[in-house]
């Protein structure tokens, strides 16, 4: 069947692009109002339901539910559905409207008859001898917007999707564990992967073809083959030829599984040729010009590991390894791909020179980036890296964070038009006109020399901002000096950002990741420290207060995803070590023993319910997990890094922090067991490379202990602005004040003797236990710290 399905794929345009569980509604208490109208509309309490064209119709419980749901939206409501009556109700509702999901939400009102994943939706496709549609997507995924517009809203192809199909949607960002073994598939089958992600499964849940954007019919967008044909070409299929198709499912199945595992352990890993072979891939692909990786199409963030070429610079003194990560830092941030109005980053550049981005921005890439901009900070001393930071922590405060102190996870590609069409990007983008409208002619001018903005546009007709000149050169031509033109720009910028607020935004995907919270936990931690603004740190810990207490179950286990008091599933591993990882960061920024301990608590469960204390690693999922056709261990960094190589560095701190062995021990099995992938493919393990760069280094622990009754932050302040100085990523700090040492000991036994000496705030600087002489002068400790 295999074979014949690739015969199909290659008749199909397949562009790839790539850009829960219920709430808990309970049946209403009073019965409901049913009253039935022509062409089968059904009334309930007032709320409309129109048939889903070859649907089966739903029983009057599940209207009575979704009728509650629709009844309580807030004035103004309006669906997201071109099919509403005359009073602008939705005319199609189905069982995604119960999700907390906002991604599953956006479906709510297609004509599809949707599902959630769960068993109730593959027992119905056994049930009626019928395959399983599987989409899945994310809530601010371009393509995933269009191939709802095209095919989902589509009346025709919703009936055949209805009739043929039971229809299944699943956020990728709220089941990572489902879309992982999907897109094995996907890749298997086309040898690249994307969203939207289209697979066609059997009743017990194997594939058996897969893509990702399809047009809607045939010839559209150039595609011979579209949706609609398919749909029906493979319920074709399957009905004709039940063998092949459990065969090329079986086929598939054993593809995934071992698609999932990782290579060989074999034995010990040296760290210099892996290290070698990542710098000889990143120098052959790097782009001399432009930075990152890769002289032609798109361009991640994520491709090029700045933290780790910072690290590897400092070990060896390489200027190329410098530049690599410096010249990337300044073109990212100098791209259209940067906001330059509002901070914040997009998700990547659609071309070689970081201009035009898909214009969503995620929670995690502004937490992968500003630990990079901070340690570009360090090692250059260049303002500008923390200035770019600030913006986006800045950003991020201002409007990613949710009343209780969690962090929302993404905002929207697309916003509203004056017209009212959803359009990529004209939330960002300017004309002269709209510049002059809002700033007056003589400082529009100075924007739009500086940020090149011209009738022509770079963008559709329209401008993204970026810089296209020094501030000198536009000085210049401006006839004025650049200190003057840096006010006008900064003053420009506040009056751009007061007249964009008043467009209508991008849609904000609100849910609380626990594990991109961990991420964004970690950068406003790591911003405390380095940048010295307390703020950050106090961002930081409402964050994590708001994990830790909304998110994390009596046992201590903790829920991926919240949603207005609604949860979704069960962690997964990323969500424990991304959280770990945070509260490390936060600990060193604060001295607040609680997280410390937090830290520890839950590497505790993650290591009862991830560890393979067999062989070594982790699995995606817990042990009592759902079970998917593969339980997979996450042995790559892509977008954002594995939960398997944020823990190994976790592992590495504990140790430290603690001086228990066992976190040694558990590290090492992990390193053995990804000892294949660092030998032959090291770059996949770019985070993972981070770790064993901890591992071979000489590790400072640094203690700085202030008198008993002191503030000790502020009382080390003139310590710790060395600290902040000083590129020193392989180091733990800990700073307490001596009335704090007895009960912090019991944690981190490595405080124990040292004393504020003469009464003044004294740092130790030590490796493994043996410590330099203690010390209250900053010179002497910033000499200490650069020690080789």
């Amino acid at each position: 069947m295999v074979p014949v399905l690739r015969r199909l794929a290659g008749a199909v345009l397949l562009l790839g692009l790539a850009c829960g569980s219920e709430a808990a509604d309970s049946a209403p208490s009073v019965p409901p109002v049913i009253e039935p109208l022509p062409d089968g509309v059904v009334l309930v309490n007032d709320v409309p339901f129109h048939p889903l064209p070859g649907a089966e119709p739903p029983d009057d419980a599940l209207r009575a539910r979704l009728a509650a749901r629709l009844a309580a939206k807030p004035d103004g409501w309006r669906p997201r559905t071109k099919h509403v009556d005359d009073r602008g109700r939705p005319k199609f509702t189905n069982r995604l409207a119960l999700e907390s999901s906002p991604y599953l939400q956006q479906h709510a009102h297609n004509p599809v008859d949707w599902h959630p994943w769960g068993d109730e939706a593959f027992e119905k496709a056994a049930r009626l001898g019928r395959p399983v549609f599987l989409s899945i997507g994310y809530s601010t995924c371009h393509w995933c917007h269009v191939m709802e517009e095209e095919s989902f809203e589509d009346p025709e192809i919703a009936e055949a999707m209805n009739r043929m199909y039971v229809a299944i949607k699943v956020d990728r960002e709220e089941r990572p564990d489902v879309d992982s073994v999907y897109m094995s598939a996907v890749q298997a089958l086309t040898g690249r992967g994307g969203w939207p992600m289209s697979v066609w499964l059997a009743p017990d849940r194997r594939p058996f073809y897969g893509g990702t954007y399809f047009p809607p019919r045939d010839g559209a967008r150039g595609a011979r083959t579209g949706f609609l044909t398919l749909l029906h070409a493979l319920r074709d299929h399957f009905d004709k030829d039940p063998a092949k198709i459990a065969a090329s499912g079986e086929q598939l199945a054993e593809r995934i599984r071992l698609m999932s595992a990782p290579p060989a352990a074999v034995g010990d890993v040296d760290v210099e040729v892996a290290a070698e072979a990542a710098i000889r891939h990143y120098r052959t692909d790097f782009d001399a010009k432009h930075g990152g990786l890769g002289k032609m199409g798109n361009k991640f963030p994520s491709s090029l590991p700045i933290r780790w070429l910072l690290r590897r610079y400092r070990r060896t003194g390489e200027p190329s390894l410098l530049n690599m990560a410096e010249l990337t830092l300044r073109k990212m941030a100098d791209g259209g791909m940067y906001d330059h109005v509002g901070g914040g980053f997009h998700r990547y550049s659609v071309d070689p020179i970081w201009l035009v981005p898909h214009f969503e921005k995620m929670l995690y890439d502004q937490g992968l980036l500003v630990p990079a901009y901070l340690d570009g900070f360090q090692v250059t001393g260049d303002a500008r890296f923390a200035s770019v930071a600030r913006d986006v922590l800045d950003y991020v405060q201002r409007e990613m964070t949710a009343p209780g102190g969690g962090f929302y996870s993404a905002t929207d590609a697309d916003s509203l038009t004056p017209s009212g069409h959803r359009e990529e990007g004209w939330f960002f983008t300017w004309t002269p006109t709209e510049l002059e409208a809002v700033l007056g002619e003589e400082m529009a001018a100075a924007v739009s020399d500086f940020y090149g903005v011209t009738p022509k546009g770079n963008f559709e007709g329209r401008t993204i901002l970026r810089p296209v000149r020094t501030l000198e050169e536009s000085a210049a031509t401006l006839k004025t000096d650049a200190a003057s033109l840096a006010k006008t720009l900064e003053a420009a910028r506040r009056k751009l950002y007061a007249a964009r607020a008043e467009r209508p935004p991008p849609l904000r995907d609100d849910k609380v990741l626990a594990g991109w919270n961990g991420l964004m936990i970690s950068a406003f931690a790591q911003a405390a420290l380095v940048l010295g603004e307390p703020g950050y740190a106090a961002s930081a810990d409402a964050a994590a207060d708001f994990v830790l207490t909304t998110m994390r179950r009596e046992d201590g286990r903790l829920y991926r995803s919240w949603n207005a008091d609604v949860y979704g599933s069960q962690g997964v591993l990323d969500d424990y070590a991304f959280l770990i990882a945070g509260l490390l960061d936060l600990y060193e920024a604060t001295g607040d023993v609680g997280r410390l301990e937090a830290a520890i608590a839950l590497d505790a469960v993650l290591a009862e319910h991830f560890e393979d204390a067999e062989a070594g690693g982790y699995f995606r999922t817990p042990a009592d997990g759902e079970a998917l056709l593969v339980r997979a261990k996450p042995t790559q960094d892509g977008a954002r890094p594995s939960g398997t190589s944020i823990q190994l560095m976790n592992l590495a701190r504990l140790e430290e922090f603690t001086t228990d062995d066992a976190y040694r021990v558990r590290a090492d099995a992990t390193v053995n067991s990804l000892s294949g992938m660092f030998t032959r493919a090291p770059r996949a393990l770019s985070d993972g490379m981070l770790a064993l760069d901890w591992r071979t280094d000489r590790v400072r622990e640094v203690v700085v202990v202030a008198p008993a009754g002191q503030d000790a932050r502020r009382a080390a302040e003139p310590l710790l602005a060395k600290l902040r100085s000083t590129f020193l990523p392989n180091r733990i700090v800990v700073v307490a004040d001596e009335s704090q040492l007895d009960a912090l000991a019991k944690v981190a036994p490595l405080v124990q003797g040292k004393l504020a000496r003469g009464g003044e705030t004294t740092a130790y600087v030590c490796e493994r236990g043996t410590c330099k002489l203690p010390t209250s002068d900053p010179e002497v400790f910033a000499a200490q710290l650069a020690e080789e």
